[in-house]
């Protein structure tokens, strides 16, 4: 991952500063200033805030499956899945990609959380004949959008990955189809630093180079939520609409928080939904709290992500009650910037 940082410096990537020595610097743009405006398409963002951690072993999809949220027993091969990963009160913990490699699993999730993730699910493979290694170093994850992207990516991946979290391989590495976001088709390519470093190039001689933050606003708008540090163990899969986009199976067994999990689902209507907003701030974080101007003294939610727009406007996916969506909504207190909601990509439907 060192060599593959130097290259992008070398190619004027800007990156910011760390809060302490451990933590990995987030690619913020290329070039001397940052962009007035976030690409939507016909880009390509190095995604050097995320990890991976690789489960490897003969009871390693059975221990997985045991975890979380998702069906990994039954995996294909051609495909990735969005998996959560929860407490024992049914909070998210994390929220992963998942798929599988020639030698077990892959899990994907931000790097702010790998080690903690990894720590938390190795106390459990006890006697399973599962290991997990944090597999970060070893590979690039780069996200391109765009129809530029799709003529570009056939150069190393002759069929590209036709369904959503389809996957492809290739002698480059692995591709990942993913929700589309402002009309534009998008995929995630896992990679060696060589092989990204080979291709960089080619990459942006068609391609705007972008910060992650081009990935992250486009998985807003795409309706994919994320959990970070900040909002750790805050929601019940539901409340951010994680069941909706593939990310909890219903018929399997047992994993931790599923009871809770299980209960939310089929006790009637959900109260608590995740929504896409935007609101002209001078800032929004995960983690920051929203008010309805009619109850101005307790929250009605929360920030799950939020990305800078451009220099005036910020888009936001927030967890909320649904019944406060029907009134004003502020970010940070009931004074603070409105809310303007906006549509999301699905339906949101109740258990049937």
């Amino acid at each position: 991952m060192t060599t593959w940082l130097n290259f992008l410096a070398d190619q004027g990537a800007q990156f910011s500063t760390p809060a302490n020595v451990e933590a990995v610097p987030e690619l913020l743009h290329f070039g001397v200033r940052m962009p007035s405006e976030t690409p939507r398409t016909d880009f390509v963002a190095p995604m050097t805030n995320l990890g991976l951690i690789a489960a490897s072993g003969d009871e390693a999809a059975h221990f997985l499956h045991s975890q979380l949220t998702s069906d990994v027993e039954h995996l294909e091969t051609g495909a990735a899945r969005l998996a959560g990963y929860c407490s024992p009160k049914g909070r998210l913990l994390a929220s992963l990609l998942i798929w599988k490699t020639a030698d077990g699993i892959m899990l994907q999730l931000p790097r702010e959380l790998q080690a903690g993730v990894q720590k938390r699910l190795q106390m459990f493979v006890l006697r399973a004949k599962a290991k997990l290694i944090d597999a970060t170093e070893n590979h690039v994850m780069l996200g391109l959008a765009g129809p530029a992207a799709v003529s570009l990516l056939q150069q190393w991946f002759p069929v590209l990955p036709a369904a959503i979290y389809d996957k492809a391989e290739s002698a480059a590495g692995t591709l990942i189809r993913h929700p589309d976001a402002f009309g534009s088709t998008r995929y995630q390519w896992i990679t060696t630093a060589v092989q990204a470093v080979e291709a960089w190039p080619r990459l942006t001689a068609v391609l705007q180079a972008a910060g992650t933050a081009a990935w992250q606003l486009a998985e807003i708008n795409g309706g994919v939520p994320h959990i970070g540090s900040a909002t750790q163990e805050k929601f019940v899969p539901q409340m951010i609409n994680f069941e909706l986009i593939g990310g909890v199976n219903f018929r399997k067994g047992c994993y931790p928080g599923q009871e809770i999990v299980a209960r939310s689902q089929y006790l009637g209507k959900l109260k608590r939904r995740m929504l896409h907003a935007s609101v002209k701030a001078a800032s929004a974080a995960p983690g920051t709290e929203i008010f309805s101007v009619n109850d101005p003294e307790q929250p009605c939610g929360m920030v799950v992500n939020a990305e800078r727009v451009n220099a005036q406007e910020i888009a936001c996916l927030v967890e909320i009650k649904l019944a406060a969506a029907e009134s004003e909504v502020r970010l940070g207190s009931a004074q603070g910037p409105t809310l303007s909601f906006q549509p999301l990509p699905y339906p949101l439907t109740d258990p049937a």
